[in-house]
């Protein structure tokens, strides 16, 4: 793609942010091909709403292509949280192990290894709301969805603790409630098995793009799968080990 088209598929974008109206899709000249161009689209994207980078989520399948979605600034909240499901109204839910960086990881040529990136880490359990600028029914490609930041609305998150180095993150016991009741219950779940090395993989993606700055959060990955609720709705999810967080789709 080039570089106008770039800039119009992310006009797009941020204008069904801000008019809520979702897409059937972006049009045939203007969708990505490559996984550089649905990048290229995001932090375009970043560029015309003008806000702060709070955060990212994260995927490093076997053998894959790593990719990364931004998260931004006033969409990452302590739980719990009363969320106007007006804001996110496909009420996605993910239960995910997240962390936060608390020491800047600046650009730089060599890629940090997995011990400098887990030195500055602190963990946290982490509800990630999914919403998506296409509509739920859309036929778009995953490189549209990639675009779109791969359809993040929240992250809401438990206190971030120091003290998660001698769990097993891949294989914590997770239970998911809806209303008070356990829809979910299980260990382990991760679609790698390894959370940390996900966060690995963003601080060295992100690192030719202006390093990771103190604060920022990272969230690796589903261990419960997608469910969609609805307003009114009280989700939460807690990891053993490392806390619960609590989202309400506020009505």
């Amino acid at each position: 793609m080039n570089k106008t088209q770039i800039q119009h598929a992310a006009k797009i974008l941020v204008q069904a942010r801000r008019d809520m109206q979702p897409l059937d899709g972006l049009p045939a000249d203007l969708k990505p091909v490559t996984f550089e161009d649905a990048h290229a689209i995001q932090d375009e994207v970043s560029r015309q709403l003008g806000q702060l980078i709070a955060g990212f989520k994260a995927m490093a399948p076997a053998g894959g292509e790593p990719t990364r979605g931004i998260i931004y600034g006033g969409t990452i909240l302590p739980s719990p949280c009363d969320l106007p499901a007006a804001k996110v109204p496909q009420c996605g839910v993910e239960g995910e192990v997240a962390f936060v960086f608390r020491r800047d990881l600046p650009p730089r040529a060599v890629p940090y290894s997995r011990n400098e990136v887990a030195a500055v880490l602190e963990a946290c359990a982490a509800i990630e709301v999914v919403h998506s600028r296409y509509g739920q029914t859309a036929p778009v490609t995953n490189l549209e969805k990639l675009a779109d930041s791969i359809s993040n609305g929240a992250l809401i998150h438990s206190v971030p603790t120091s003290h998660w180095r001698d769990l097993a993150l891949g294989q914590l016991k997770v239970t998911l409630t809806v209303n008070g009741k356990t829809e979910l219950e299980k260990t382990g779940g991760h679609p790698t098995g390894d959370p940390l090395g996900v966060a690995v993989v963003l601080a060295n993606l992100w690192r030719e793009n202006g390093g990771v700055r103190a604060g920022q959060f990272v969230t690796c990955g589903s261990f419960t799968g997608l469910m969609f609720l609805k307003p009114g709705d009280v989700c939460g999810v807690t990891f053993e080990g490392l806390g619960s967080a609590e989202v309400t789709f506020v009505a």
